[in-house]
């Protein structure tokens, strides 16, 4: 079911779920991903997306993703094969070090409570395109449906911390969460 296409080593694969399909950004995704983000709530459960949205950031952050020397692997959750939106939100895995990644993710308001977010990060955490022995994820304690999420794709509760929240211009209080891999 979660069988990688395209598996050349200098492309992000294209992963396929039951209702998704988890692929790469292009840049004719900027424009629903800065309807999303400019979403308050969307952006306010997030480190780094500021609100409002700057003209031109959603653009910028597609090109990052695209980049050859990019620190961070973004995916589309795209709806589309299932007549659904092309893109639902984004799922992304950071590299921290060889075999650690940390994942992040985020999804339209109009998409919460779908289960949507939940086979995405599933897909991406059985497919595992790094290779990682260790994922890292985190969510602010004042949205307990990502901190779901995570423990629904087998993340275990670590510990509390703060992480900076450019939306928030603030220090938020997190749950940190780890998924040891095979």
């Amino acid at each position: 079911m979660n069988e990688l296409i395209e598996p050349d080593l200098h492309t992000q694969p294209t992963i396929p779920t039951e209702r998704l399909v988890l692929r790469p950004l292009r840049l004719s995704d900027a424009g629903m991903i800065a309807h999303y983000t400019e979403d308050r709530r969307v952006a306010e459960g997030t480190r780094s997306i500021p609100h409002p949205l700057p003209p031109g950031a959603a653009e910028a952050y597609v090109r990052r993703a695209m980049s050859a020397d990019r620190d961070e692997d973004v995916w589309a959750i795209d709806g589309s094969s299932n007549r659904l939106a092309e893109i639902l939100g984004v799922v992304s895995l950071t590299r921290i070090e060889s075999e650690q990644s940390e994942l992040g993710f985020w999804i339209g308001a109009g998409f919460w409570n779908t289960g949507f977010a939940t086979e995405a990060v599933a897909a991406l955490v059985q497919t595992n395109p790094h290779g990682s022995r260790t994922l890292f994820a985190e969510a602010f304690q004042d949205n307990p449906g990502s901190a779901r999420v995570l423990t629904n794709c087998g993340f275990e509760y670590l510990g509390d911390a703060e992480s900076w929240s450019v939306a928030r211009n603030a220090r938020v209080p997190t749950w940190t969460y780890l998924r040891k891999m095979g």
